[in-house]
């Protein structure tokens, strides 16, 4: 009864990883490839920027290189140690391995909106060489069970048939999970306002939100939108990612070198991008240019590198429509459905 082992079971889960790694290769890559214009493309980016930036993506690199010798370790133990260890002792132990080698992709796909593009390749193919390294341990120490008959007794129940794992035909883009920065959280039908002007934010979080209207002006380096239902956002440049997840029946005005969108229904975008508009699970969508204004967004868009209009807003790509012809989950918004620029005053709030 090998099959029911729990540790088995887990071990097969992380190798159905290894198999996906190549389409999960690709779209992280894509991911994060946008975010490296900004740094050729914005002289006038703050220095405080540049730094947090720089000391974010070396504060991660060396967080996966210790975690990846520490893999590359337990490989090593594992294989010197399979002469004496037994089989259930040794497939736990590779169904732990898996698990760590899962957190450190996972760890990866969450921080890959920063990071050069170089950086996420390289990456990649680290926790690509660390999964082929296991598989193939495992195919030398743990053989595949022998098939033998088997008596059926009435009186106990008989075994069930492994479930057949099947491999999805794509892959989908890592949820990003709620960020503990500041933000405005938990809010019904309320007005909120904040300015970034003067201040050292670098990430701002929407959540929660039902029947709002966001004013934010001013540069941030991220934006993070989570669970918005009934709102109207209105943002200043941001200069690095814009990442949404669970938005309906929203209104949003965004300018950012990249953004991603998951889960969203019945809702407009008025964007300003430089890369092509990400899309996931998401169906309803219209699209339509920048449209925006308030006393200095030309010169907050100058310092984010987002002074030019591209017209990229209307290349959106879905992640889950593999047809070559375009996505029926988004349209572009007729012009006479568009709205006129919006003048917010960009008077803080409460925060």
């Amino acid at each position: 009864m090998e099959d029911d082992d729990p540790s088995h079971q887990a071990f097969a889960t992380g190798t159905l990883d290894s198999a996906l790694q190549k389409k999960h290769h690709d779209m992280l890559e894509r991911l994060s490839a946008r975010h490296q214009a900004r740094k050729s493309d914005s002289p006038d980016s703050s220095s405080s920027s540049s730094s947090s930036t720089l000391e974010s993506t070396s504060s991660f690199l060396a967080r996966f290189a210790d975690s990846k010798r520490s893999i590359e370790s337990r490989i090593v133990e594992s294989r010197l140690a399979s002469s004496s260890a037994d089989s259930s002792k040794l497939k736990s132990d590779l169904a732990e391995i898996s698990l760590v080698i899962a957190n450190l992709e996972k760890l990866l796909a969450e921080n890959s909106y920063f990071l050069p593009s170089y950086e996420v390749r390289s990456s990649l193919k680290v926790v690509s060489d660390l999964k082929q390294s296991l598989d193939s341990l495992s195919s030398e120490l743990v053989p595949k069970k022998k098939f033998s008959f088997k008596t059926k007794s009435s009186s106990t129940k008989p075994e069930s048939k492994p479930p057949e794992i099947k491999k999805p035909d794509f892959v989908s883009l890592p949820k990003v999970p709620v960020r503990d920065s500041p933000g405005f959280r938990n809010k019904h039908k309320e007005t909120l306002v904040k300015s970034f002007k003067g201040s050292s934010i670098g990430e701002f979080t929407l959540s929660d939100l039902d029947s709002c209207r966001v004013e934010l002006t001013g540069t941030v380096n991220a934006l993070f939108l989570h669970r918005l239902k009934s709102c109207n956002v209105y943002t200043g440049p941001v200069i690095g990612s814009i990442l949404i997840d669970d938005v309906e029946d929203c209104v949003l005005v965004l300018a950012s070198h990249q953004i991603r969108i998951h889960c969203a229904k019945k809702s407009d975008f008025y964007l300003r991008v430089r890369s092509r508009p990400i899309i996931e699970d998401s169906n309803g969508v219209r699209f339509a240019p920048y449209s925006l204004d308030y006393s200095g967004i030309e010169e907050d868009l100058k310092k984010a590198g987002l002074e030019e209009e591209t017209k990229s807003w209307a290349n959106v790509d879905d992640f889950l429509w593999l047809r070559a012809v375009q996505s029926p989950n988004w349209s572009v918004l007729p012009e006479e459905e568009r709205l006129y620029p919006v003048s917010i005053s960009g008077d803080d709030g409460d925060s």
